[in-house]
């Protein structure tokens, strides 16, 4: 499933990350990447060692873990590593699978959150690479971008303007994201029909199911 979500950081909160990005200590994205991503990533990132870095992760995981239909569509137990990147003056991020293992953590889910208004810049979509053909997507600041870390996806490059964003990866409490998909599809309609009709012999079915579904696929 790949999911978009707008709204999920403040003004505030993109204001902190981007004025790092701008005044922060910067480096080639390159140094992040594995051995064969590194050969089509042309980026800068914050480096780890910036003093601000640290509070900003835990500032982006803090918010991507609480936020209701995130934590529903992943389910989420462990955070890899959150890079913040900036790409400008035709920088890109060429074809490539994120690596399976990142920062000690199984990657099932990566996300990139959009810092920069789309007017503010061009190119730099983020194309994810389907059987059923090509997505583009350059979200509103503040939106984020949410898909199975198994997807081929690339960043056009940027011909004008700045492109700013923070990206992350999700260790799910559900590994499959075929059944990811089935408990979000199944309480988003578990969720619907309480807002409906309350609290019925239906939705008690609904949530049983729900929770025995967890039981049977989770790994905590």
């Amino acid at each position: 499933m790949i999911l978009p979500v707008t709204d999920i950081l403040s003004a505030e909160q993109i204001g902190r990350i981007t004025a790092r990005l701008t005044e922060g200590r910067m480096q080639h994205g390159a140094a992040t990447a594995g051995w064969h991503a590194r050969l089509v990533k042309d980026n800068e990132q914050l480096r780890a060692d910036d003093p601000a870095h640290a509070d900003l992760r835990a500032m982006v995981e803090q918010v991507v873990r609480t936020h209701p239909l995130v934590a529903m569509a992943t389910r989420p137990c462990r955070f890899g590593p959150i890079l913040f990147s900036r790409y400008g003056g035709g920088q890109h991020y060429g074809s490539h699978v994120d690596d399976a293992i990142m920062g000690g953590v199984r990657t099932d889910i990566s996300f990139t959150l959009f810092l920069a208004d789309p007017a503010e810049y061009d190119g730099g979509e983020l194309v994810m690479e389907t059987a059923a053909g090509e997505m583009a997507f350059k979200l509103p600041a503040g939106s984020g971008l949410f898909y199975p870390s198994t997807t081929l996806h690339r960043v056009e490059p940027v011909t004008r303007g700045q492109r700013m964003a923070a990206v992350g990866w999700i260790r799910s409490l559900i590994r499959d994201a075929g059944d990811r998909e089935l408990l979000f599809d199944l309480d988003t309609a578990r969720q619907t029909l309480f807002q409906q009709q309350g609290k019925t012999a239906e939705f008690d079915l609904l949530s049983k199911c729900l929770a025995n579904l967890m039981r049977k696929w989770a790994e905590d």
